[in-house]
C-alpha cells in the first residue's frame, strides 16, 4: 500500500509542475511589464522609496497585493498596478520574488545601526518596545505572515514604521501601531538602519 501512495504523491507533484511553471512564466511577464520599473526585475529595488522584494515570503507578497487590490492597504503607486491583476497572479508573483537571490547591503551609518541592533534584539523595556526579533526573527527573515526585513531599504522601513504610528498603514496595523507608537525618532531610524544591513 505504501509504494502505491508514494507513486500517487509523485504523480500529483508531477502534474502540478507544468501549472507552477505557467504561473511563474506569467509572474515573470508581469514583472517585466510593470513591476521592474520600481522594484527591479529581481526585486532589488535601487530606489529607497520602493521596497526590495527579493527573498520576501511568497504568502506575504500575495497578501499585500490582495490588500492593495481591495483597498485595505492604500498606495497611490500600487493601486493602479494591481487593477489589471487576477487573484491567481498574487501567489505567482509572491513565488517569483521569493525565489530571487538576496544580497548583503552596506549600512549607511554603522554606529546608528548598533543602536538599532540593541532595540531589534532586546527592545526597550523602559518604554515598552518589544524586541523586533521576537516576531521577525533574529536575522530579520520573517515568516509567511510577517515580512522579511533583512536587507530592506532603511528609508522604506522608516516610512512604514511612521505610517504604522500614524495609523496610515491601513493593514497589519493592530500590533505594529502599538510597537511603532512607542519608538523614539532615534530608535526608529536606528532599527531601520540595522535591518538594512542584515542578509
Amino acid at each position: 500500500m505504501r509504494p502505491l501512495l508514494t507513486l500517487l504523491a509523485a504523480a500529483c507533484a508531477a502534474a502540478h509542475i507544468p501549472a507552477l511553471a505557467a504561473d511563474l512564466a506569467r509572474a515573470e511577464e508581469i514583472v517585466k511589464g510593470q513591476c521592474f520599473v520600481c522594484h527591479g526585475e529581481q526585486g532589488e529595488s535601487s530606489s529607497p522609496v520602493f521596497p526590495r522584494l527579493a527573498g520576501q515570503h511568497a504568502a506575504y507578497v500575495a497578501r499585500q497585493l490582495a490588500d492593495y487590490k481591495s483597498g485595505r492597504r492604500k498606495s497611490d503607486a500600487m493601486q493602479p498596478m494591481v487593477e489589471g491583476l487576477a487573484p491567481a497572479d498574487f501567489p505567482a508573483l509572491g513565488a517569483y520574488f521569493e525565489k530571487q537571490p538576496t544580497f548583503a547591503h552596506a549600512v549607511a551609518d554603522p554606529e546608528l545601526a548598533q543602536v538599532g541592533r540593541y532595540i531589534y534584539q532586546r527592545g526597550n523595556p523602559d518604554s515598552g518596545v518589544p524586541a523586533c526579533a521576537s516576531c521577525h526573527g533574529e536575522a530579520g527573515q520573517g515568516s509567511a505572515t510577517l515580512p522579511r526585513l533583512a536587507g530592506q531599504h532603511a528609508r522604506y522601513t522608516e516610512r512604514q514604521l511612521k505610517l504604522f504610528d500614524k495609523r496610515e498603514r491601513t493593514n497589519d496595523n493592530a500590533v505594529m501601531h502599538a510597537v511603532a507608537s512607542r519608538l523614539t525618532e532615534l530608535e526608529l531610524k536606528a532599527v531601520a538602519s540595522y535591518v538594512s544591513g542584515l542578509k
